[in-house]
């Protein structure tokens, strides 16, 4: 599928977001497509421990407010860490006239690839070297990060940057006011799909006049890739390809993305700017909430597999409380 979608232009609608080792168990929908592995030489001097003046975890904010965390992990602890992967992979070497794991250590590590070695040092350390960042530095992200490495020789320091983003900020005036010559002309939410997605983008606009957000690139990305495969499964459940569906909707690849991504961008303002108004107005969920939204679901198994995720039911039930909130202004 993600090749599927690469091929036609669509960007890496299936990559994951942070080259070939997935830190967090990723989405499904963000399978490898590449590697971002950026080999650089480095100077000896650069190899001495004592002349690291760098400091280990650093940010910086870009234009968008996403944050790109940088990190050096001193080469001697990747020393360190290299020997004890590659005992713990010896173990599982089979070598003939030795039961497995017990063959010397130097002829089983001849069986280990250079490459197999680097990978299980970065499954170690990216994740753990991460996670040690953004609880230093204060960062709260809320996507999984872009993995880049920058540097990764033997005897040489490893360094690489990790972006991702926070919750945006927003600034909300008076919003209300704007609403209201909205929902001057009758309830914002109204039956049928057409016409309650029609009130949305009004809710959207009127709030928009008054707010101020930026939606980081990478936080669109994600839901633009969300967006895209979801597409994708529907079309291949009704049997068409993308270029019947592109040719009937006369638009090409990159047309398609260009729309999702502007989109995305629109549903996640949305999004965050009814979990602002939610907070400002404390609109809360209780707990019968979420049981009487349970109840009426008549679908057993949609019920269970709903049942799964409480948190994103909760989340559901206080955005509709938002928008009737909203209507009623």
């Amino acid at each position: 599928m993600a090749k599927l979608v690469d091929a036609h232009g669509l960007g890496p609608c299936g990559e994951t977001l942070g080259g070939s080792i997935p830190l967090f168990g990723t989405e499904n929908l963000y399978k490898k497509t590449g590697s971002s592995y950026n080999w650089q030489f480095m100077s000896k001097k650069s190899q001495d421990p004592k002349i690291q003046t760098q400091k280990r975890y650093s940010f910086e904010r870009k234009a968008d407010n996403a944050i790109v965390l940088s990190v050096i992990v001193p080469w001697l602890e990747l020393e360190a860490i290299k020997e004890k992967k590659i005992e713990e992979l010896v173990k599982a070497v089979e070598i003939p006239g030795f039961r497995k794991g017990n063959a010397p250590k130097k002829v089983a590590q001849e069986k280990l690839s250079k490459e197999q070695i680097r990978e299980e040092i970065l499954k170690k350390v990216l994740s753990e070297e991460y996670v040690k960042g953004i609880k230093e530095l204060n960062i709260a992200p809320i996507v999984n990060p872009r993995i880049h490495i920058e540097v990764f020789e033997d005897g040489t320091d490893l360094k690489f940057t990790a972006e991702t983003c926070e919750e945006p900020k927003i600034e909300l005036k008076n919003y209300k006011e704007e609403v209201k010559k909205v929902t001057a002309k009758g309830r914002i939410v109204v039956p049928g799909k057409e016409e309650k997605k029609v009130g949305l983008d009004e809710i959207l606009n009127a709030i928009l006049m008054t707010a101020e957000i930026i939606i980081p690139k990478i936080l669109i990305e994600q839901e633009t890739n969300r967006l895209l495969s979801q597409l994708l499964d529907e079309l291949k459940k009704l049997g068409v390809s993308l270029d019947q569906y592109l040719l009937s909707r006369g638009k090409t690849a990159e047309q398609l993305r260009a729309e999702y991504d502007e989109r995305a961008e629109k549903d996640l303002k949305l999004e965050f700017l009814l979990r602002k108004v939610a907070d400002e107005e404390k609109i809360t969920v209780e707990q019968k909430d979420v049981e009487d939204a349970l109840n009426s679901i008549k679908d057993e198994k949609q019920k269970q597999e709903i049942a799964k995720n409480p948190y994103l039911l909760a989340s559901v039930i206080r955005q509709q409380k938002t928008l009737d909130f909203i209507s009623k202004i």
